[in-house]
Formats: C-alpha cells, sequence, structure tokens
C-alpha cells in the first residue's frame, strides 16, 4: 500500500504549478520534496498541507530579502490548497560553496566574507521575521523532548551525550547569551552552511543565498557559527582552518568570540528534527 501523506507523494504537477518537466532533487535535508526543471532555471518545493505554513514563511522570506537588494532566488510561483503547497522559485546560478575544493574556497573565502556582512548590514527595523534565541530554544526543547535530535548532526565528541544534557549545558547559558543578541542583532540567513550559499564558477564571485527558510534576526554568531564549523570539512587541516577563521574575521571585521562561535555551534544540531 502507497502512502500518500508524505512530501515524497507531492510534486509541482500534482498541485499544477510550473507546468513543464520537474525532476527529483535529493540533495539537501529538508523533509520537503524539491524539484528542479530541465533546463535548471526554476526549484520547486513542495509540502503535504500540514506544513503549508512553514513554506508559506519561507515564501515571505524570499520575496522579502530578495527586495532588500540581496542576491539569491525570487519566487514565481505559490499554491496551496487541500493537497500541500508548492513554492516556485527561480534558480540562482552558479555552484553550491561546499562543491569546490579547498584551494577555490580560499579564493571565494573574503567573498564570502564581504557578501555575509552586506546580508548582516541589511538594517533590523525593517525585517519582519525574527529567530532569536528564545525561539531557538524552544525550537530545540520540542526537539529534544519528541527524541528526535539526529546524531550525525552533533559535533563527534557529543554523539554519545543524552541530548537532554546537551540543551541543560546550553540553557545555562541563555541569559548571557540572550543580553549578548539583544546588543548584537542582525538579519541573520539562519542556515549559514556552504550548500546555501551559490558561486559563480568562472568568478568565484558569490551569486546569491538560497534555503530561506530560517531567516530573521537573531546573533550574528548564530549564521557565523554555522559557515566557520560547515567550512571546516573543506579545509580538513585544523591549523588551515584556524587560518581561514582568521581571515573570514578579519574581511568581515570582527574580533571572534570562540564562546560564542561555540554555544550557537552546539545549539543548531539540536533544532532539527
Amino acid at each position: 500500500m502507497s502512502d500518500h501523506s508524505g512530501p515524497q507523494a507531492i510534486s509541482p504537477v500534482l498541485l499544477s504549478v510550473g507546468g513543464g518537466d520537474w525532476l527529483p532533487v535529493t540533495a539537501g535535508e529538508s523533509g520537503a520534496a524539491v524539484f528542479r526543471n530541465a533546463d535548471a532555471t526554476r526549484y520547486a518545493k513542495c509540502v503535504p498541507a500540514a506544513d503549508a505554513a512553514d513554506l508559506k514563511a519561507e515564501r515571505d522570506r524570499v520575496a522579502w530579502l530578495n527586495d532588500q537588494g540581496v542576491p539569491g532566488p525570487r519566487v514565481l510561483d505559490w499554491h496551496s490548497g487541500d493537497v500541500g503547497a508548492c513554492l516556485m522559485t527561480s534558480a540562482v546560478s552558479g555552484i553550491s560553496a561546499d562543491q569546490v575544493p579547498a584551494e577555490k574556497l580560499r579564493v571565494a573565502w573574503e567573498r564570502i566574507a564581504d557578501a555575509v556582512r552586506r546580508l548582516h548590514e541589511v538594517p533590523v527595523p525593517q525585517c519582519p521575521f525574527r529567530r532569536d534565541l528564545d525561539a531557538m530554544v524552544a525550537v530545540a526543547r520540542g526537539v529534544v523532548a519528541r527524541d528526535a535530535v539526529n546524531p550525525e548532526f552533533l559535533p563527534v565528541e557529543q554523539q554519545h551525550t543524552p541530548p537532554g544534557e546537551l540543551l541543560d549545558r546550553l540553557t545555562r547559558q541563555v541569559p548571557r547569551r540572550r543580553e549578548q543578541e539583544a546588543a548584537d542583532t542582525v538579519v541573520c540567513h539562519g542556515d549559514l552552511c556552504l550548500p546555501n550559499i551559490i558561486l559563480d564558477p568562472r568568478t568565484l564571485d558569490v551569486s546569491g543565498f538560497i534555503d530561506l527558510g530560517r531567516l530573521g534576526q537573531a546573533d550574528r554568531y548564530a549564521d557565523l557559527a554555522l559557515l566557520l564549523a560547515n567550512a571546516r570539512e573543506t579545509w580538513k587541516d585544523e591549523e588551515r582552518g584556524r587560518a581561514a577563521d582568521m581571515a573570514f574575521a578579519e574581511r568581515y571585521g570582527i574580533a571572534l568570540d570562540h564562546e560564542r562561535l561555540r554555544f550557537y555551534r552546539h545549539l543548531d544540531p539540536l533544532t532539527w528534527g
């Protein structure tokens, strides 16, 4: 018996969005079903009706960020009904930053720092979306309560520690981190990892940011922690990793607070599930 309730059963064709041929995209951690059209100029993300509100929130973020002049996808079409919802966006031309070798990422690294700084310089009062610390902790509590933490997302040294214990360690720091956030809130991407940064393969300039469902006001370290940690998978060598962190910080214009980096690096894996 087939199950028609999951996102895999939802497609642009079923929802009559976009027309033409759609090919499934298997990359990404999202539970949504993602498709691209034959010439790779459009993407469609489809979800069952129960998840339509979250996809609508992503649609609104894509549209808003596009209006701020930050490069990224454009909303092309939207459908929501009893079966499910589908968001169609333009593709951002290029290659994701996790697909380039270390030497090319190093060439692009300062350009990535520039692009992230420009995102973080978007005036906060103009941003109607929030993903602040209290919201992240609330999500983490829900994921931990459902026993839905994916151990593979955790740092290796934490993979055998009960998630409830990991969350308790973090919540003891929340009052201090909340004060830091209040003094240093920016418009954050929310999932700033290399797969969500698209590069021009010829010039290695940043073509745009994708996967904007978590965009909102937050401590800038929520973004910086993810990006620097994720890039370590490309640098491999710890010495090169530290050098890259310092090069990013210098270009971005910040003296890195390693405790804040560690806090957000440890909180983020508890918010997926």
